[in-house]
């Protein structure tokens, strides 16, 4: 309708979920482009969207959603249809905290939030073409997809919560971000301190961020070889299982034996996948891909470059704080970013998306 449209453009949006530092620790992306009707910009004009979703975040106390989200019908019925042992609403809207922390019940929760954002952002005309997920933010992006439900999605992390807290029961674990140390220095780094026990890089999250994973004292000599090499810092996190390593084998099997009951459905844009930073190939499967990514590294900042490379020139980050957007700006500076995290976010944006069109 006489609308501006640009050749290579995409909005990407980021869902956050960061257990308790203030450190910028990302994990869930997805891509997406999307269709804007006229509710939005008074014309039906097509761009790309990337979307970005993750598994930790910068949460704040008790919450994950807000009576409001929960009035809007797309983003309750996400809640309302997943058939869970645990009070899925109560325990996003009342916590407690420390239930809430524990990655069986995170997960679950937050992709219910993501994908019932996602059910509103869509309602809205913001529609996803190409996606690619981050941790347990390739679940949300798989469901934007169409490869399953928003039900079988958060059924599927509770699951996977379960199996990954399962698979180191009683075995003192931990990680730990490290900051300014190069990827073939902070290996070396655990392979020398891989004499203490397993430890390895989990995430890279962007050129200025690793995370490193694995049995609690391997872990920490890892720490205090990475800062004798000439990391600025090393910032253990207070999370409940050495996510992304070897350890999460166990896991992996139990996941591999889960899909074998679920119906993948066929995509209907493509997938970036986190364990490759890029797309499923030919002769690839999403359960096989599923199963290698929780029990292998996260690759974040190659994620955020193969958008770019993609032509992605916006990203909406969904969820609690910014850093996600953080890591976006480290990784391809050109990339404008918004954050969404309530309803009036979600009203800001459709007005800022407008006013591009415009």
């Amino acid at each position: 309708m006489g609308q501006k449209r640009k050749d290579v453009s995409a909005l990407t949006l980021l869902h956050l979920w960061y257990r308790t530092y203030q450190l910028a620790f990302g994990l869930g992306a997805r891509l997406l482009p999307w269709r804007r009707p006229e509710a939005v910009t008074g014309a039906g004009s097509f761009r790309r969207l990337p979307d970005l979703l993750q598994k930790y975040g910068a949460r704040r106390p008790l919450v994950v959603a807000s009576r409001r989200q929960c009035a809007a019908p797309a983003f309750r019925q996400v809640l309302d249809s997943a058939q869970l042992d645990f009070d899925l609403k109560e325990l996003c809207f009342e916590g407690p905290e420390e239930k809430l922390s524990q990655t069986q019940y995170t997960q679950p929760c937050m992709v219910a939030f993501a994908a019932g954002l996602t059910a509103v952002l869509r309602e809205k005309g913001i529609i996803p073409e190409v996606a690619a997920g981050l941790s347990l933010g390739e679940y949300s992006a798989l469901q934007a997809a169409g490869a399953f439900d928003s039900k079988t999605a958060v059924e599927l992390v509770a699951f996977r919560g379960k199996a990954m807290a399962q698979a180191v029961q009683d075995r003192p674990c931990g990680m730990a971000a490290v900051l300014m140390l190069g990827r073939e220095q902070l290996a070396e780094c655990c392979r020398q301190a891989g004499e203490a026990g397993v430890v390895e890089i989990a995430n890279y999250n962007c050129p200025t961020q690793l995370v490193i994973a694995g049995d609690a004292a391997a872990v920490e000599k890892a720490g205090e070889l990475a800062l004798q090499a000439g990391a600025k810092r090393v910032v253990p996190l207070k999370v409940s299982g050495p996510f992304h390593t070897s350890l999460m084998a166990p896991a992996g099997e139990a996941l591999a034996e889960k899909f074998r009951s679920v119906a993948f459905g066929e995509m209907s844009f493509p997938v970036l996948f986190n364990c490759k930073g890029g797309p499923m190939e030919a002769g690839e499967t999403i359960p096989e891909l599923l199963v290698r990514q929780v029990q292998s590294s996260v690759y974040l900042e190659d994620t955020i470059r193969a958008m770019a490379g993609m032509g992605v020139d916006t990203i909406v980050e969904i969820g609690p704080g910014k850093a996600l957007s953080a890591f976006v700006k480290k990784t391809e500076k050109g990339i404008k970013t918004y954050a969404v995290e309530t309803v009036e976010d979600i009203e800001k944006l459709c007005e800022a998306l407008k006013g591009e069109q415009a």
